[in-house]
């Protein structure tokens, strides 16, 4: 494969396992099969429409962009860097925004749905043009392709809408029109309560947490009652779940016999469990450790990144201004 990819990253903080497992590492695998360099960039002007304290923003940026270098992203290929440090986006939206129907952004899931549950005065405009703001961090970048989620579909098809009637309106090819990626084999991490691992439910495993705080959350894992002596259902059990998508085949068939044939408790399994996200993650938390106690490296990077982000970004956007008859810029 031959095409741009880009991905963007929510600045929420440390991932937990479930992002790692399920966005993370696709990502950067799929990164690896392409000879372009691939975009990555930390949204932290998304986060504004929830969090607006300054330190946990470059706390969050911080521990978000640690996780990815530890996990390997190449900052030599690829292009890594912080939305906030590349202001053409913000123009870019401007001249997306004047294409873009009010009646869309209202039917636009994230929007609905936090009007459903908050009500109007707990909705601001920057959450309301979310998916403005989306759209030109896609096509700021030329990218071709976007790996998405289910929920974000419908935010990569408004990116294509826009893109297509801005390159109508004009008669010819002004904007890349992005194609998604949508993996139907995403796994669903299960949290310590069974429900999916989320940080909205406080169910979640970080594998960057120290050795005690890990051993005290996955000891809290909830569990049935059934007494040590008598087998057990595996498939019923939150700590083989969550076992069986960090663990080799082998070593799930090895807890599955355990839990068939009884004698084994709750209580060995979760500590064969704390063993492996040890010994399986042991680079990355001494890699994540090492950015997160060096800011000033991981900023260094963002930077470097932020430079090449925006030579491609001051391509685009120059397109898209002398295409309205305004001068270029440099």
């Amino acid at each position: 494969m031959n095409k741009r990819i880009l991905t963007g990253i929510q600045s929420s903080g440390e991932p937990h396992l479930g992002n790692i497992l399920g966005a993370i590492i696709p990502a950067l695998e799929l990164s690896a099969k392409t000879s372009e360099p691939s975009y990555f960039f930390i949204a932290d002007l998304h986060t504004l429409t929830s969090n607006k304290d300054p330190e946990a923003l470059q706390e969050n940026t911080l521990k978000i962009a640690a996780a990815w270098l530890a996990f390997g992203l190449n900052p030599e290929k690829d292009v890594f860097f912080k939305q906030s440090d590349v202001p053409e986006v913000t123009q870019l939206m401007w001249y997306l925004a004047c294409f873009t129907p009010y009646g869309l952004m209202r039917k636009a899931h994230s929007f609905k749905d936090k009007m459903q549950k908050f009500g109007e005065k707990a909705i601001n405009v920057g959450l309301f043009t979310y998916p403005v703001l989306m759209a030109a961090d896609i096509l700021l970048y030329d990218a071709e392709i976007v790996p998405v989620g289910k929920d974000q579909k419908q935010h990569l098809e408004i990116t294509r809408d826009l893109a297509i009637k801005i390159n109508n309106y004009f008669g010819k090819e002004i904007l890349k029109v992005p194609e998604p990626y949508i993996r139907e084999d995403v796994m669903t991490i299960p949290g310590i309560d069974g429900q999916k691992m989320s940080k909205s439910y406080n169910n979640y495993i970080s594998i960057f947490w120290d050795k005690k705080t890990l051993k005290k959350k996955v000891m809290s894992i909830i569990t049935d009652s059934t007494p040590l002596e008598e087998p057990k259902n595996p498939e019923k059990c939150n700590v083989f779940k969550i076992y069986s998508v960090v663990a080799t085949p082998e070593e799930i068939e090895t807890m599955r016999q355990n839990y068939l044939k009884g004698g084994y408790g709750y209580g060995h399994a979760k500590k064969e469990l704390l063993n492996k996200l040890l010994t399986r993650f042991a680079e990355e938390r001494e890699k994540y450790n090492y950015y997160v106690e060096n800011p000033e490296i991981v900023e260094e990077i963002l930077q470097k990144g932020a430079e090449k982000a925006r030579r491609t970004a001051l391509e685009v956007l120059n397109r898209v201004r002398k295409a309205f008859g305004y001068s270029e810029m440099s």
